[in-house]
Order: structure tokens, then sequence, then C-alpha cells
């Protein structure tokens, strides 16, 4: 405690003793009355405490919207990261199908090849020639010489399509294998643009993580100096120092409260921070056993379910790429949260006790949220 709180404690316990002995409590003694001198240094130490602690509320409050910048970024520069992963997967599935076609395509291309090649070789050994030989002796007037010629003529037009036949399925075979080919190393550049942007995502999730630590540990230590004042402000006061703390949680609630609205939309796509551990079944579960304490019944449960099944699927990770909407209930921006608890990125029990929170103070029940969902298009609550 400093110096200054310390004598200010030391002042109004004189005033309250000297106050105390002229209710009565001891003989009257004008020397035992406090001098107005003495009333106005207390209230002038309860009046600098009192500043004082508006003066820390004030950089705690800097510090929050700090660290809930921080955090918003760093859920922006995981839904890029997720986002950077999806793109990455579904270029490598691409690659490897077309690569997949661009064997086939080559196998059957050698395969027609060497068809055409036995094909055109067994021609023009004896197929074309005896055919022409045969047509050009089976002349007019010879016996027969009317049905050979029909039977060699369509032997000659047989042979002919086939030889197209085979020609053309040489060429889309060609045509194919280039294709396949020329798809191949498109995905193969897609792939090394989004191995960039994945090593690029990741450093910037770095940063941004890097940057959230940093707020929430400045953050933390000026708590730890608030506590402090807390007390010393409850001490001249003569309140306990946990009034003034529920009293400041009451503002900042209020605050949240004006700024509830939560039109984010639905989540499409994830966010997901390292190790983290999303669970859609054991979120519902706990949701389920926090009903009460909102003076709810398990009648809500079946609402609540579609609701955030509608939203985010119960995935923590959940983000909506658009707006930048996070989390279970789908928080916009993500760190609203962080009134439920510093953890509010990563524990899926403390966004469904944010997401409860929000729904009662903007609906007053889980089906009531769930009726406006559905009142309009597109969907939000």
């Amino acid at each position: 405690m400093s110096r200054r709180l310390w004598t200010s404690s030391i002042t109004i316990a004189a005033l309250v003793g000297a106050l105390t002995v002229a209710g009565g409590a001891a003989p009257a003694n004008a020397d035992a009355y406090p001098s107005w001198d003495d009333v106005q240094a207390a209230k002038a130490n309860v009046a600098a405490a009192q500043a004082e602690v508006d003066r820390i509320n004030g950089l705690l409050a800097s510090l929050q919207t700090a660290a809930n910048a921080a955090g918003d970024l760093a859920v922006k520069r995981l839904g890029e990261y997720g986002q950077a992963e999806a793109a990455l997967a579904a270029a490598t599935a691409k690659e490897q199908d077309l690569a997949g076609q661009a064997q086939s395509a080559a196998a059957k291309a050698d395969e027609l090849r060497a068809q055409s090649g036995k094909f055109a070789a067994q021609l023009t050994r004896s197929g074309t020639s005896d055919v022409s030989i045969r047509l050009f002796l089976g002349g007019a007037g010879a016996p027969g010489a009317d049905s050979s010629r029909e039977s060699l003529l369509y032997q000659l037009g047989a042979v002919s399509r086939l030889a197209d036949q085979a020609s053309a399925l040489f060429a889309q075979a060609a045509e194919q294998k280039n294709t396949a080919a020329a798809l191949s190393e498109q995905a193969t550049a897609a792939q090394k643009i989004r191995d960039q942007l994945d090593k690029d995502a990741q450093k910037a999730l770095q940063a941004a993580n890097d940057a959230k630590a940093a707020a929430d540990a400045q953050l933390a230590d000026q708590k730890s100096h608030a506590n402090t004042l807390y007390a010393q402000l409850a001490s001249l006061q003569n309140t306990a120092a946990s009034v003034e703390q529920q009293r400041a949680a009451g503002l900042a609630a209020a605050a949240a409260a004006a700024a509830a609205a939560n039109t984010g939309g639905g989540a499409d796509g994830f966010a997901p921070p390292p190790g983290m551990n999303v669970d859609p079944a054991a979120a519902q579960a706990y949701a389920s056993s926090r009903l009460a304490a909102f003076g709810w019944g398990q009648d809500q449960m079946g609402c609540l379910i579609k609701l955030w099944n509608h939203e985010s699927g119960w995935r923590a990770d959940a983000y909506n790429t658009s707006s930048g909407a996070y989390g279970i209930p789908q928080s916009l921006p993500a760190s609203k949260m962080a009134s439920a608890g510093p953890d509010w990125m990563t524990n899926q029990n403390t966004q469904v006790d944010w997401g409860l929170d929000y729904i009662n103070r903007a609906y007053g029940s889980p089906c009531a949220a769930w009726n406006f969902e559905m009142s309009h298009d597109p969907n939000w609550y």
C-alpha cells in the first residue's frame, strides 16, 4: 500500500474513532472532536483513492480493449490459416487425381498406339493389297462376280472404318494425355502457391498469438494492481473490496449487454488454435448442465441444439470467413467472449457460458433465440 493511501486509512480510522467518542461512548471532550480540516482531509483522501481507482479502471478498460483486439486478430489469422490448410488439402487432392488421370491416359495411349501399329502392319502385309487384288480380279461376267464384289467391297469398307476408328482413338488418347499433363502442371503450381500461403498464415498466426499473449500478460499485471487499489478504497470507504470489484464487473457487464447484437451469421470455415480440443458432444453436455443456472428447463435444450448446430455445429473453432464471427455461439466480434473468461479462444465451456448469458440477455431463452434465428433470411440471432 502506498504511503499516501496508508496515511489516509489512519486518518479515516482516527476520524471514525473520534466520532464514536463524540456519540457518547466516552465523555465528551472538545479536543476529541475531529476538526473540519480533519474531515476535509479524510474526504480528500477518499476522493484521491477513488480517482486512482477510476484511473486504473480506465487503464484496465483500455488494456482489455487491446487484449480483445489482439484476440480478434489472432482469430482472424487462425481463420486464414484454416482456409490455407483447406485450400492446400484440396490442391493436393486435385494434383493427385490429375496425376492419376495422366498416368491412366498415358497407359491407354501406349496401348492404343501398340494396337494401331500392329493393325497397320497387318493391313500392310496382307490386308488392303489382298482385298484390292481380289476386287480387281473378280470383274463383271466372272462366276459369282456380283456376290464376290459385294463381299470384297464390304471387307474394304470395314477395314477402312477400323483404320479410321483406331486413328481417332489414338488422337483422343494423345489429346487426353496432353490435357492431363497440363492440368497436372497447373495443380503442382497451385500447390506451391498454397504451400507459401500456408507458411505465411503460420507466421501471421504466430505474430498474432505473441501479441495476444503480451496483451494478456499486461492485463493480468494491471489487474493485480487493481485488486490492491480496490482493497485500499474499500478500507477508506469502510466497504468490502468485493463490492468495489462487483460494481466494476457490473458496469462492464452492462456495457457488454449494450453491445450484444450478434449479427455474424453461421460459420463457413474453421480457425483452429494449436492444441485446441474440439468436442461438440462434450460442449452440449456442459450446456445442458448450465440451463438451470438461467432458470431454464431441459425443454430448452432442443432449441439450443438446433440453434448452435445451425450456427457452428457446436465446434469451438468454427469461423465465419466474411464476418469474423467465432466459436460455438458465433460471437461477433469474437473477443466479446472475453467477458466470460480469458480462455475464450480455446475453451469451449467458456464459449458456452458466454453464449448462454448472451441468449438470456438478448432473448430470454434458447427457444426464443431459435425462433428469432428462423424468422428472417439470412439467419442470425
